[in-house]
């Protein structure tokens, strides 16, 4: 099983964006937000993507290099459109002038539209939090065949569409990062079990007949199945929510059938970003917040799993992940095929 640093697949994935025609500056972030996914844990979100992004950019479905035009600025409401450039770097800027939006006006509202595949939501939570703001994100998907099945639904009619929120550190307490999928699982999560020969859990996903299974070949092999809502209805309905403000109300579209689909993975997202400062003092803040999580984390029964905060399990898994990341051969084998397709060898 291939195992390589940090740094050193940082460095692998900007050589091989920049060959495919992206500049150091975006290059350099890009690379940075898919390996950050692969240490928080995030594998589906991280550097694996390179096997969709570089057809991608070769069809015209991505397009690199792009700068963002504003199209709505007024006051703590700003629309950006990404031209299909790519997400990651788009987002992050976006999400810059967001903040200052907030430092300035005390909240913001964001509508980001027609970005590529924007990754991992909670590494722009994570920004908003390192700029001391609360931060909440819609995200739905277009150009893409649907992938998510309705609660009740026997075929796919919605993308994974995210939510995340973010709640920066408050004096001695940790963040909180809420960052899902409105499926059970993400779509990445499939093609990883897929190229890693295995399954997925039972019921988060439906063979092309409606039947609920725990392999993820139906979302890889012909006829298609769909993955399945977070928690029934709940899911559903929020995923549906998703759709509607990310989608309908930043002006990037649906997935709805009257919108072409050439395949790509176009993301819009609906972003709210606050200044907790405007709201109360840092004292208080610092004590409720301690309160809270003491209250909270502290409900465990004896001799159980202990009582975690959301963003817990991803700070762990990059502590552990920091001294090499390890791939599996089929997704290692998938990433030296990428790197092939401009001449980057990660065999190396």
């Amino acid at each position: 099983m291939p195992q390589i640093s940090p740094a050193k697949l940082t460095d692998l994935v900007i050589q091989t964006l920049q060959a495919a025609g992206s500049d150091a500056h975006e290059a350099a972030i890009v690379a940075d937000h898919l390996v950050r996914a692969n240490l928080a844990g995030h594998d589906s979100h991280g550097v694996g993507m390179l096997s969709n992004y570089l057809p991608g950019i070769q069809s015209g479905l991505l397009r690199v290099n792009q700068a963002a035009t504003t199209t709505l600025d007024s006051g703590a409401l700003l629309g950006v459109d990404g031209h299909r450039g790519f997400g990651q770097r788009i987002a992050r800027e976006t999400m810059q002038r967001g903040i200052e939006r907030a430092a300035e006006h005390g909240v913001a509202l964001i509508g980001l539209r027609q970005c590529h595949h924007i990754g991992r939501i909670g590494t722009y939570a994570e920004q908003c939090m390192d700029a001391g703001m609360i931060s909440l994100h819609f995200v739905n998907v277009t150009d893409h065949q649907p992938m998510v099945a309705a609660f009740r639904g026997k075929q796919a009619v919605f993308g994974t569409n995210p939510i995340c929120f973010g709640m920066p550190a408050m004096g001695d307490t940790r963040s909180v990062l809420l960052d899902m999928a409105t499926s059970q699982i993400a779509l990445g999560k499939t093609r990883v079990a897929y190229l890693g020969g295995k399954t997925v859990p039972q019921g988060a996903v439906i063979d092309h007949d409606g039947n609920l299974s725990d392999q993820p070949s139906v979302m890889w092999q012909e006829p298609k199945g769909a993955l399945t809502p977070l928690a029934d209805h709940k899911g559903y309905a929020l995923c549906l929510m998703c759709e509607i403000l990310a989608g309908v109300m930043t002006g990037g579209g649906s997935l709805a059938p009257h919108h072409e689909r050439r395949g790509g993975i176009i993301n819009n997202m609906m972003s709210i970003i606050i200044d907790p400062s405007r709201l109360a003092s840092a004292d208080y803040l610092a004590l409720e917040m301690r309160e809270l999580v003491a209250h909270v984390t502290g409900s465990a029964a004896a001799g159980t799993e202990p009582v975690i905060l959301p963003g817990d399990p991803e700070r762990q898994c990059t502590a552990e992940r920091s001294a090499g990341l390890e791939f599996d051969d089929g997704n290692w084998a998938s990433l030296v095929e990428a790197g092939a397709l401009v001449g980057v060898n990660w065999n190396a």
